[in-house]
């Protein structure tokens, strides 16, 4: 039942994101899942940078985030509490993450989990102008404390990383009246 519900899943996630030119992989070796995104898009380094460090506004935009807030701010940036949940069909799995993140404005934000859903966590937004565009890229690593399936837990993560990371552009772009308004939450 499973197996048949997380096929369900990825069958539901297979939209392609919106955002043009978002490219996303996804890997596993034994618990460690690695992820990397990245897109080129039309916007200056500042608009993107806002819409990243916008911490208590994430949820309003990335599928499958109820909340993101601020809880306090550090010398090297803040620490950001954020609650979302994984549904398959009926089910519903809850995840908490708490990140210390540390900003390099307009270039690089580095987070690392330091409580929540996972035994690690850790991932970087790197910021770059590329030929008058700019190009955003993601890498993580992530070992949860619940149980991912080993083939299909890859495609979901593939997946959905691909919706959240093409909701962040699309998020850019909306914000920079350069595209119609953000996809509603699913």
């Amino acid at each position: 039942m499973v197996r048949a519900a997380l096929l369900l899943l990825v069958l539901n996630l297979a939209c392609p994101a919106e955002a043009a030119d978002v490219l996303v992989r996804a890997s596993r070796d034994g618990d460690v899942l690695r992820v990397e995104a990245s897109a080129e898009f039309e916007s200056g380094l500042e608009h993107a940078w806002q819409v990243l460090t916008d911490y208590d506004h994430l949820a309003g935009f990335i599928p499958g985030m109820r909340e993101s807030r601020v809880i306090e701010r550090g010398a090297h940036g803040p620490i950001v509490e954020q609650k979302g949940e994984v549904r398959l069909l009926f089910l519903s799995y809850a995840i908490e993450v708490r990140l210390a993140i540390e900003e390099y404005p307009c270039r690089r934000i580095v987070s690392r989990a330091v409580a929540g859903s996972f035994r690690h966590m850790s991932g970087a937004y790197l910021i770059e102008a590329v030929h008058g565009r700019v190009r955003l890229r993601y890498a993580g690593t992530l070992v949860p404390n619940f149980y991912v399936p080993p083939l299909i837990g890859t495609l979901v993560l593939r997946l959905s990383i691909e919706r959240q990371f093409g909701a962040l552009v699309d998020e850019i772009l909306r914000r920079h009246g350069d595209r119609a308004p953000a996809r509603p939450e699913t």
